[in-house]
């Protein structure tokens, strides 16, 4: 059995061997094992305990603490609680398993036990994963199956081997391994695909996993590839996200998932999150929707932004001198003197002022009476200003009830302007 080591290890590297006592992983132990001094790396065995079979998996952890005492191979020995996690976090068994796992190997890594783990995931795994992922519903990516050189991390040397590849090594080697029970159980979704699915497919496609192991490297590809003209057209300032509307079809709906994902939202979205999202491209400009945790988006222009709705904030508002801090705005107010010229800033007549007005954010129903006079909604006068929606959201404003007095940055109203019956001015910025 050879496989081509130089894609996947580096002169020196320090390689986590996974070792769990199955024959896979006791194969690939033995197999690196065979080549690390002549291709000039080492191993350490890991061994990871679930906490799920009882004394069986203790004695399976037992089995490959003796193993590499016997083999001269170095272990570091982890125990989890995945019942418990699948029980707390709400996962199957599998999931739960699975994320301790890798959460281990990872400590590995950061702990600077080795600086990368390999385990014997072959070309078996890699279609069950695929139909596994098929069948409750995916994109390409969940097509793309599993990766063989994960960032340099996590290898899969074994990836293109059959099953029946590795089984031919341990007998050739005499190696001994134990059986895993639970890998017989239907119960498991994966066990079903394995034990049921495969072998009805392999009776008239005998190079099924091979098949599936090649479209899955095309899969990937392909799917990179959409990656990087997705992130292409998303712009990401650590606050709003915003999609170039100009994009192809195909790529909208990965947007839309990716920019949900960089504002934190990594499980709670839905595809009727993601239709109604779609459903803006078509919409008149300024239109928008409200998604699950706190995020609008709405469609400016050329671009989707994704947004969360500002807080309802109400400051009475400070007639003295001052600066403080609305949301995320840096407001200042000044008493000051009549300016020779009005038009050099945003000047109000502090007694035009009524004592109930607040200084806050936007709300449904504002009406904002323009200086020079005429009265419209605050939201169409903001249009005509051609401000985003998003921005709208975010700008301050004086206001007394639903009447809006003035609007930080852009104007004041008729109603608080400067006369020549002035006495007390208030310059905003």
């Amino acid at each position: 059995m050879q496989i081509n080591l130089s894609t996947l290890i580096s002169p020196f590297d320090k390689i986590g061997v996974a070792v769990s006592g199955g024959g896979d992983s006791v194969a690939l132990l033995h197999y690196l094992k065979s080549k690390a001094i002549k291709e000039n790396f080492s191993i350490v065995a890991i061994n990871i305990e679930h906490g799920i079979r009882g004394e069986q998996s203790i004695n399976d952890s037992e089995f490959v603490k003796n193993l590499c005492a016997k083999w001269k191979v170095e272990l570091i020995s982890y125990r989890v609680n995945a019942p418990k996690k699948a029980e707390e976090e709400k996962l199957s068994l599998e999931e739960s398993a699975r994320a301790l796992r890798y959460e281990c190997f990872y400590n590995a890594i950061n702990d600077g036990i080795c600086n990368k783990i390999a385990t014997a995931h072959h070309s078996r795994d890699n279609a069950e994963s695929v139909l596994f992922n098929l069948f409750r519903g995916t994109g390409l990516k969940g097509v793309s199956g599993i990766e063989k050189n994960f960032n340099n991390k996590i290898i899969r040397p074994f990836l293109s081997l059959s099953k029946e590849d590795i089984e031919n090594y341990i007998t050739e080697n005499n190696l001994p391994f134990v059986t895993d029970q639970t890998n017989f159980d239907q119960d498991y979704t994966r066990n079903f695909i394995r034990l049921s699915l495969l072998p009805e497919i392999k009776k008239v496609f005998p190079e099924v996993e091979r098949s599936i192991l090649r479209f899955s490297e095309i899969a990937k590809l392909e799917n990179d590839y959409l990656e990087e003209q997705t992130n292409s057209s998303i712009l990401f300032n650590g606050k709003i996200v915003q999609i170039d509307l100009s994009i192809h079809p195909a790529l909208l709906s990965r947007a839309t998932i990716k920019a949900l994902k960089l504002l934190g939202v990594e499980k709670d979205w839905e595809k009727s999150h993601v239709d109604s999202v779609l459903s803006l491209t078509t919409a008149k400009n300024g239109a928008k929707i409200d998604l699950s945790n706190g995020i609008v988006v709405a469609k400016e222009y050329n671009v989707l932004t994704f947004f969360y709705k500002p807080e309802i904030i109400n400051c009475k508002l400070p007639f003295s001198i001052g600066k403080f801090t609305l949301g995320e705005n840096a407001i200042t107010i000044e008493k000051v003197e009549k300016p020779k010229n009005l038009k050099d800033g945003l000047f109000l007549d502090l007694d035009k002022i009524p004592k109930s007005a607040v200084i806050r954010f936007k709300k449904d129903g504002d009406l904002f009476t323009k200086f020079g006079g005429g009265t419209k909604p605050l939201g169409e006068y903001l249009t005509d200003q051609k401000i985003a929606q998003r921005k709208r959201n975010f700008i301050p404003i004086i206001a007394d009830g639903n009447k809006v007095l003035a609007i930080f940055g852009v104007a004041i109203s008729n109603s608080v302007k400067v006369d020549d019956t002035t006495k007390n001015i208030i310059k905003i910025n």
